[in-house]
């Protein structure tokens, strides 16, 4: 199988026509063989550097493995593994065998992994070795789950990833998969409810190189590329693999988490072209210490997505580095970004506008599009949306609406038809009979030098009616008083429509977030 004949890649942002045989795993490592870069240098980890000579053979290997350990085409592999080597090998190698491979957060619980295990049937499961003890007793407990493998250096009774691939040879041939196969699974971060496996076709992970890294970035082999959030996002899986493999790029992995310190580190040593940040990162880059002058980066490129970046924080890193943060919004559902600001076309304090190949609607309860300056929902059409939710018919059809996707993100469309993110929709307050964005609110006290992070939520009044309320985290040194409360409140005013004001403040150290970095207000609204 090869990926070329048959399959059109028009580097204009266009989307990709697929033969009907196709292997995604093949066409990522293929297209960097054939395009004389085996020994160019492909990933970067803790460890060592590898070539894409090495990804191939050892992805291969994976593939000879896997299908040894008694799995078949379009069975499940379990995947969680910290950021390193071993795992594009084996998230590549899983596809190349027709196995589909679930990628999960390496941050969760014995529970969550247990609920994932008996949700996806997966018999098999690759785990770093610090994770083994919470996937130890599940082999007990899960009927389905069989046979666990240790990634990473561990004395162990179990079987260790290294010790198993150096006993096989690479795998002869790929499996005939289609394009629209299931090709992986993404989990949900589960923030409404229990996690949804999401499931995801061979042809969208070269649908997002092309629409995004390929049209919006402008990526080439030259790049170096850093991302902060790991390959176990959907953020994170499209910036450490699917981009920098589909142009021949170099790519930084680390298992460790992404401090200012260790950020700035591999930003300087390994000098990054591309940087992939979240907003609350960007915040805490700025206010640390360590934040290097801006010669001393070599980065081009810096992009934001996960949440709403606040016009302050993006301000604040343009006139410290000279160069503006491409704010987006993606989703799981998606798999990567499909609204978002351009290198030549920022605007701070939105989203941006719709990427080549996708389409966006804002719409109100009855599904019809609103006025321009309104605030509704936001859905999404484009080539790389998800096949379907595992097990949960009810779900998808609710989600997924025709070629529709429903994102569950309040937006408006402003003036100039910039996307302005107003919150999710269970996040929207309403005062007065008018909807009020937590995100604008938050912004707006973000905007004050004492604030570092604020989350704003809905509260009653003692007429039950419902108002603002906020808590609010302060830079390193500010005391949280009656009299800066009172400050704070002046300084929305002054920026918003004066009923938007946070009625009530309150001063916290930190604010409740899922492993993303995503604020969690329904914790604040259980706390209220």
């Amino acid at each position: 199988m090869r990926h070329s004949p048959g399959t059109s890649y028009s580097g204009t942002g266009l989307a990709i026509e697929f033969p009907r045989q196709y292997n995604a795993a093949f066409d990522f490592v293929s297209r960097n063989l054939e395009s004389g870069r085996a020994e160019k240098c492909a990933y970067i980890d803790d460890h060592a550097e590898y070539s894409f000579r090495d990804l191939d053979e050892r992805s291969a290997c994976v593939a000879s493995l896997l299908p040894e350990m008694g799995l078949r085409m379009e069975q499940r592999v379990f995947v969680c593994m910290d950021d390193t080597f071993e795992l594009p090998c084996v998230f590549l190698g899983a596809i190349r065998a027709g196995i589909v491979p679930v990628l999960v957060n390496t941050m969760l619980t014995a529970t969550d992994y247990a609920w994932m295990l008996t949700d996806s049937r997966a018999p098999v499961a690759i785990v770093s070795a610090s994770l083994a003890v919470l996937f130890e007793p599940l082999l007990e407990t899960i009927p389905t789950f069989k046979k666990l493998i240790v990634s990473g250096d561990r004395e162990t009774d179990l079987d260790v990833l290294i010790n198993l691939l150096s006993g096989v040879s690479p795998a002869p041939t790929i499996a005939p998969t289609l394009a629209d196969d299931v090709c992986f699974w993404l989990y949900s971060s589960g923030s409404t409810g229990l996690p949804k496996g999401t499931l995801h076709a061979h042809s969208s992970l070269a649908q997002t190189a092309e629409l995004y890294a390929h049209s919006v970035l402008k990526m080439g082999e030259q790049d170096i590329v850093y991302s902060a959030a790991k390959l176990f996002f959907a953020y994170g899986l499209g910036n450490s693999l699917s981009f920098p493999l589909s142009v021949g790029a170099t790519t930084i992995l680390t298992a460790e988490k992404p401090t200012p310190e260790a950020v700035f580190a591999r930003l300087q040593n390994y000098r990054a072209t591309v940087f992939f940040g979240v907003p609350t990162l960007y915040g805490t880059l700025l206010a640390s210490p360590a934040l290097p002058p801006a010669d001393e980066l070599k980065t081009k490129r810096y992009v934001s997505a996960g949440e709403a970046l606040p016009e302050d924080i993006a301000r604040r890193w343009r006139d410290h580095f000279g160069i503006s943060i491409l704010d987006g919004i993606g989703s799981t559902e998606m798999l990567h970004i499909f609204i978002s600001n351009r290198t030549d076309d920022v605007r701070f304090g939105t989203s941006g506008k719709p990427v080549l190949g996708y389409e966006a609607r804002v719409v109100d309860e009855r599904g019809v599009e609103v006025p321009n300056g309104e605030i509704g929902e936001l859905h999404i059409a484009g080539p790389t949306r998800a096949l379907m939710y595992w097990n949960n018919r009810e779900k998808s059809q609710s989600t997924f609406l025709g070629r529709w996707t429903r994102t569950g993100d309040k937006y408006r469309i402003d003036e100039a038809g910039y996307y302005v993110y107003c919150g999710r929709s269970d996040d929207m307050l309403k005062v007065g009979g008018i909807y009020v964005s937590p995100v604008e609110v938050e912004a707006a006290l973000i905007s004050h030098t004492s604030v570092r992070e604020a989350a704003v939520v809905g509260r009653a009044d003692s007429e039950s009616l419902i108002k603002p309320a906020a808590y609010v985290v302060l830079e390193s040194g500010e005391q949280g008083t009656v009299a800066l409360a009172d400050e704070l409140r002046s300084h929305v005013k002054s920026s918003l429509a004066p009923y938007k004001y946070p009625r009530w403040i309150e001063f916290v150290s930190d604010l409740p977030k899922t492993a993303t970095g995503k604020i969690q207000r329904f914790k604040l609204r259980d706390f209220d």
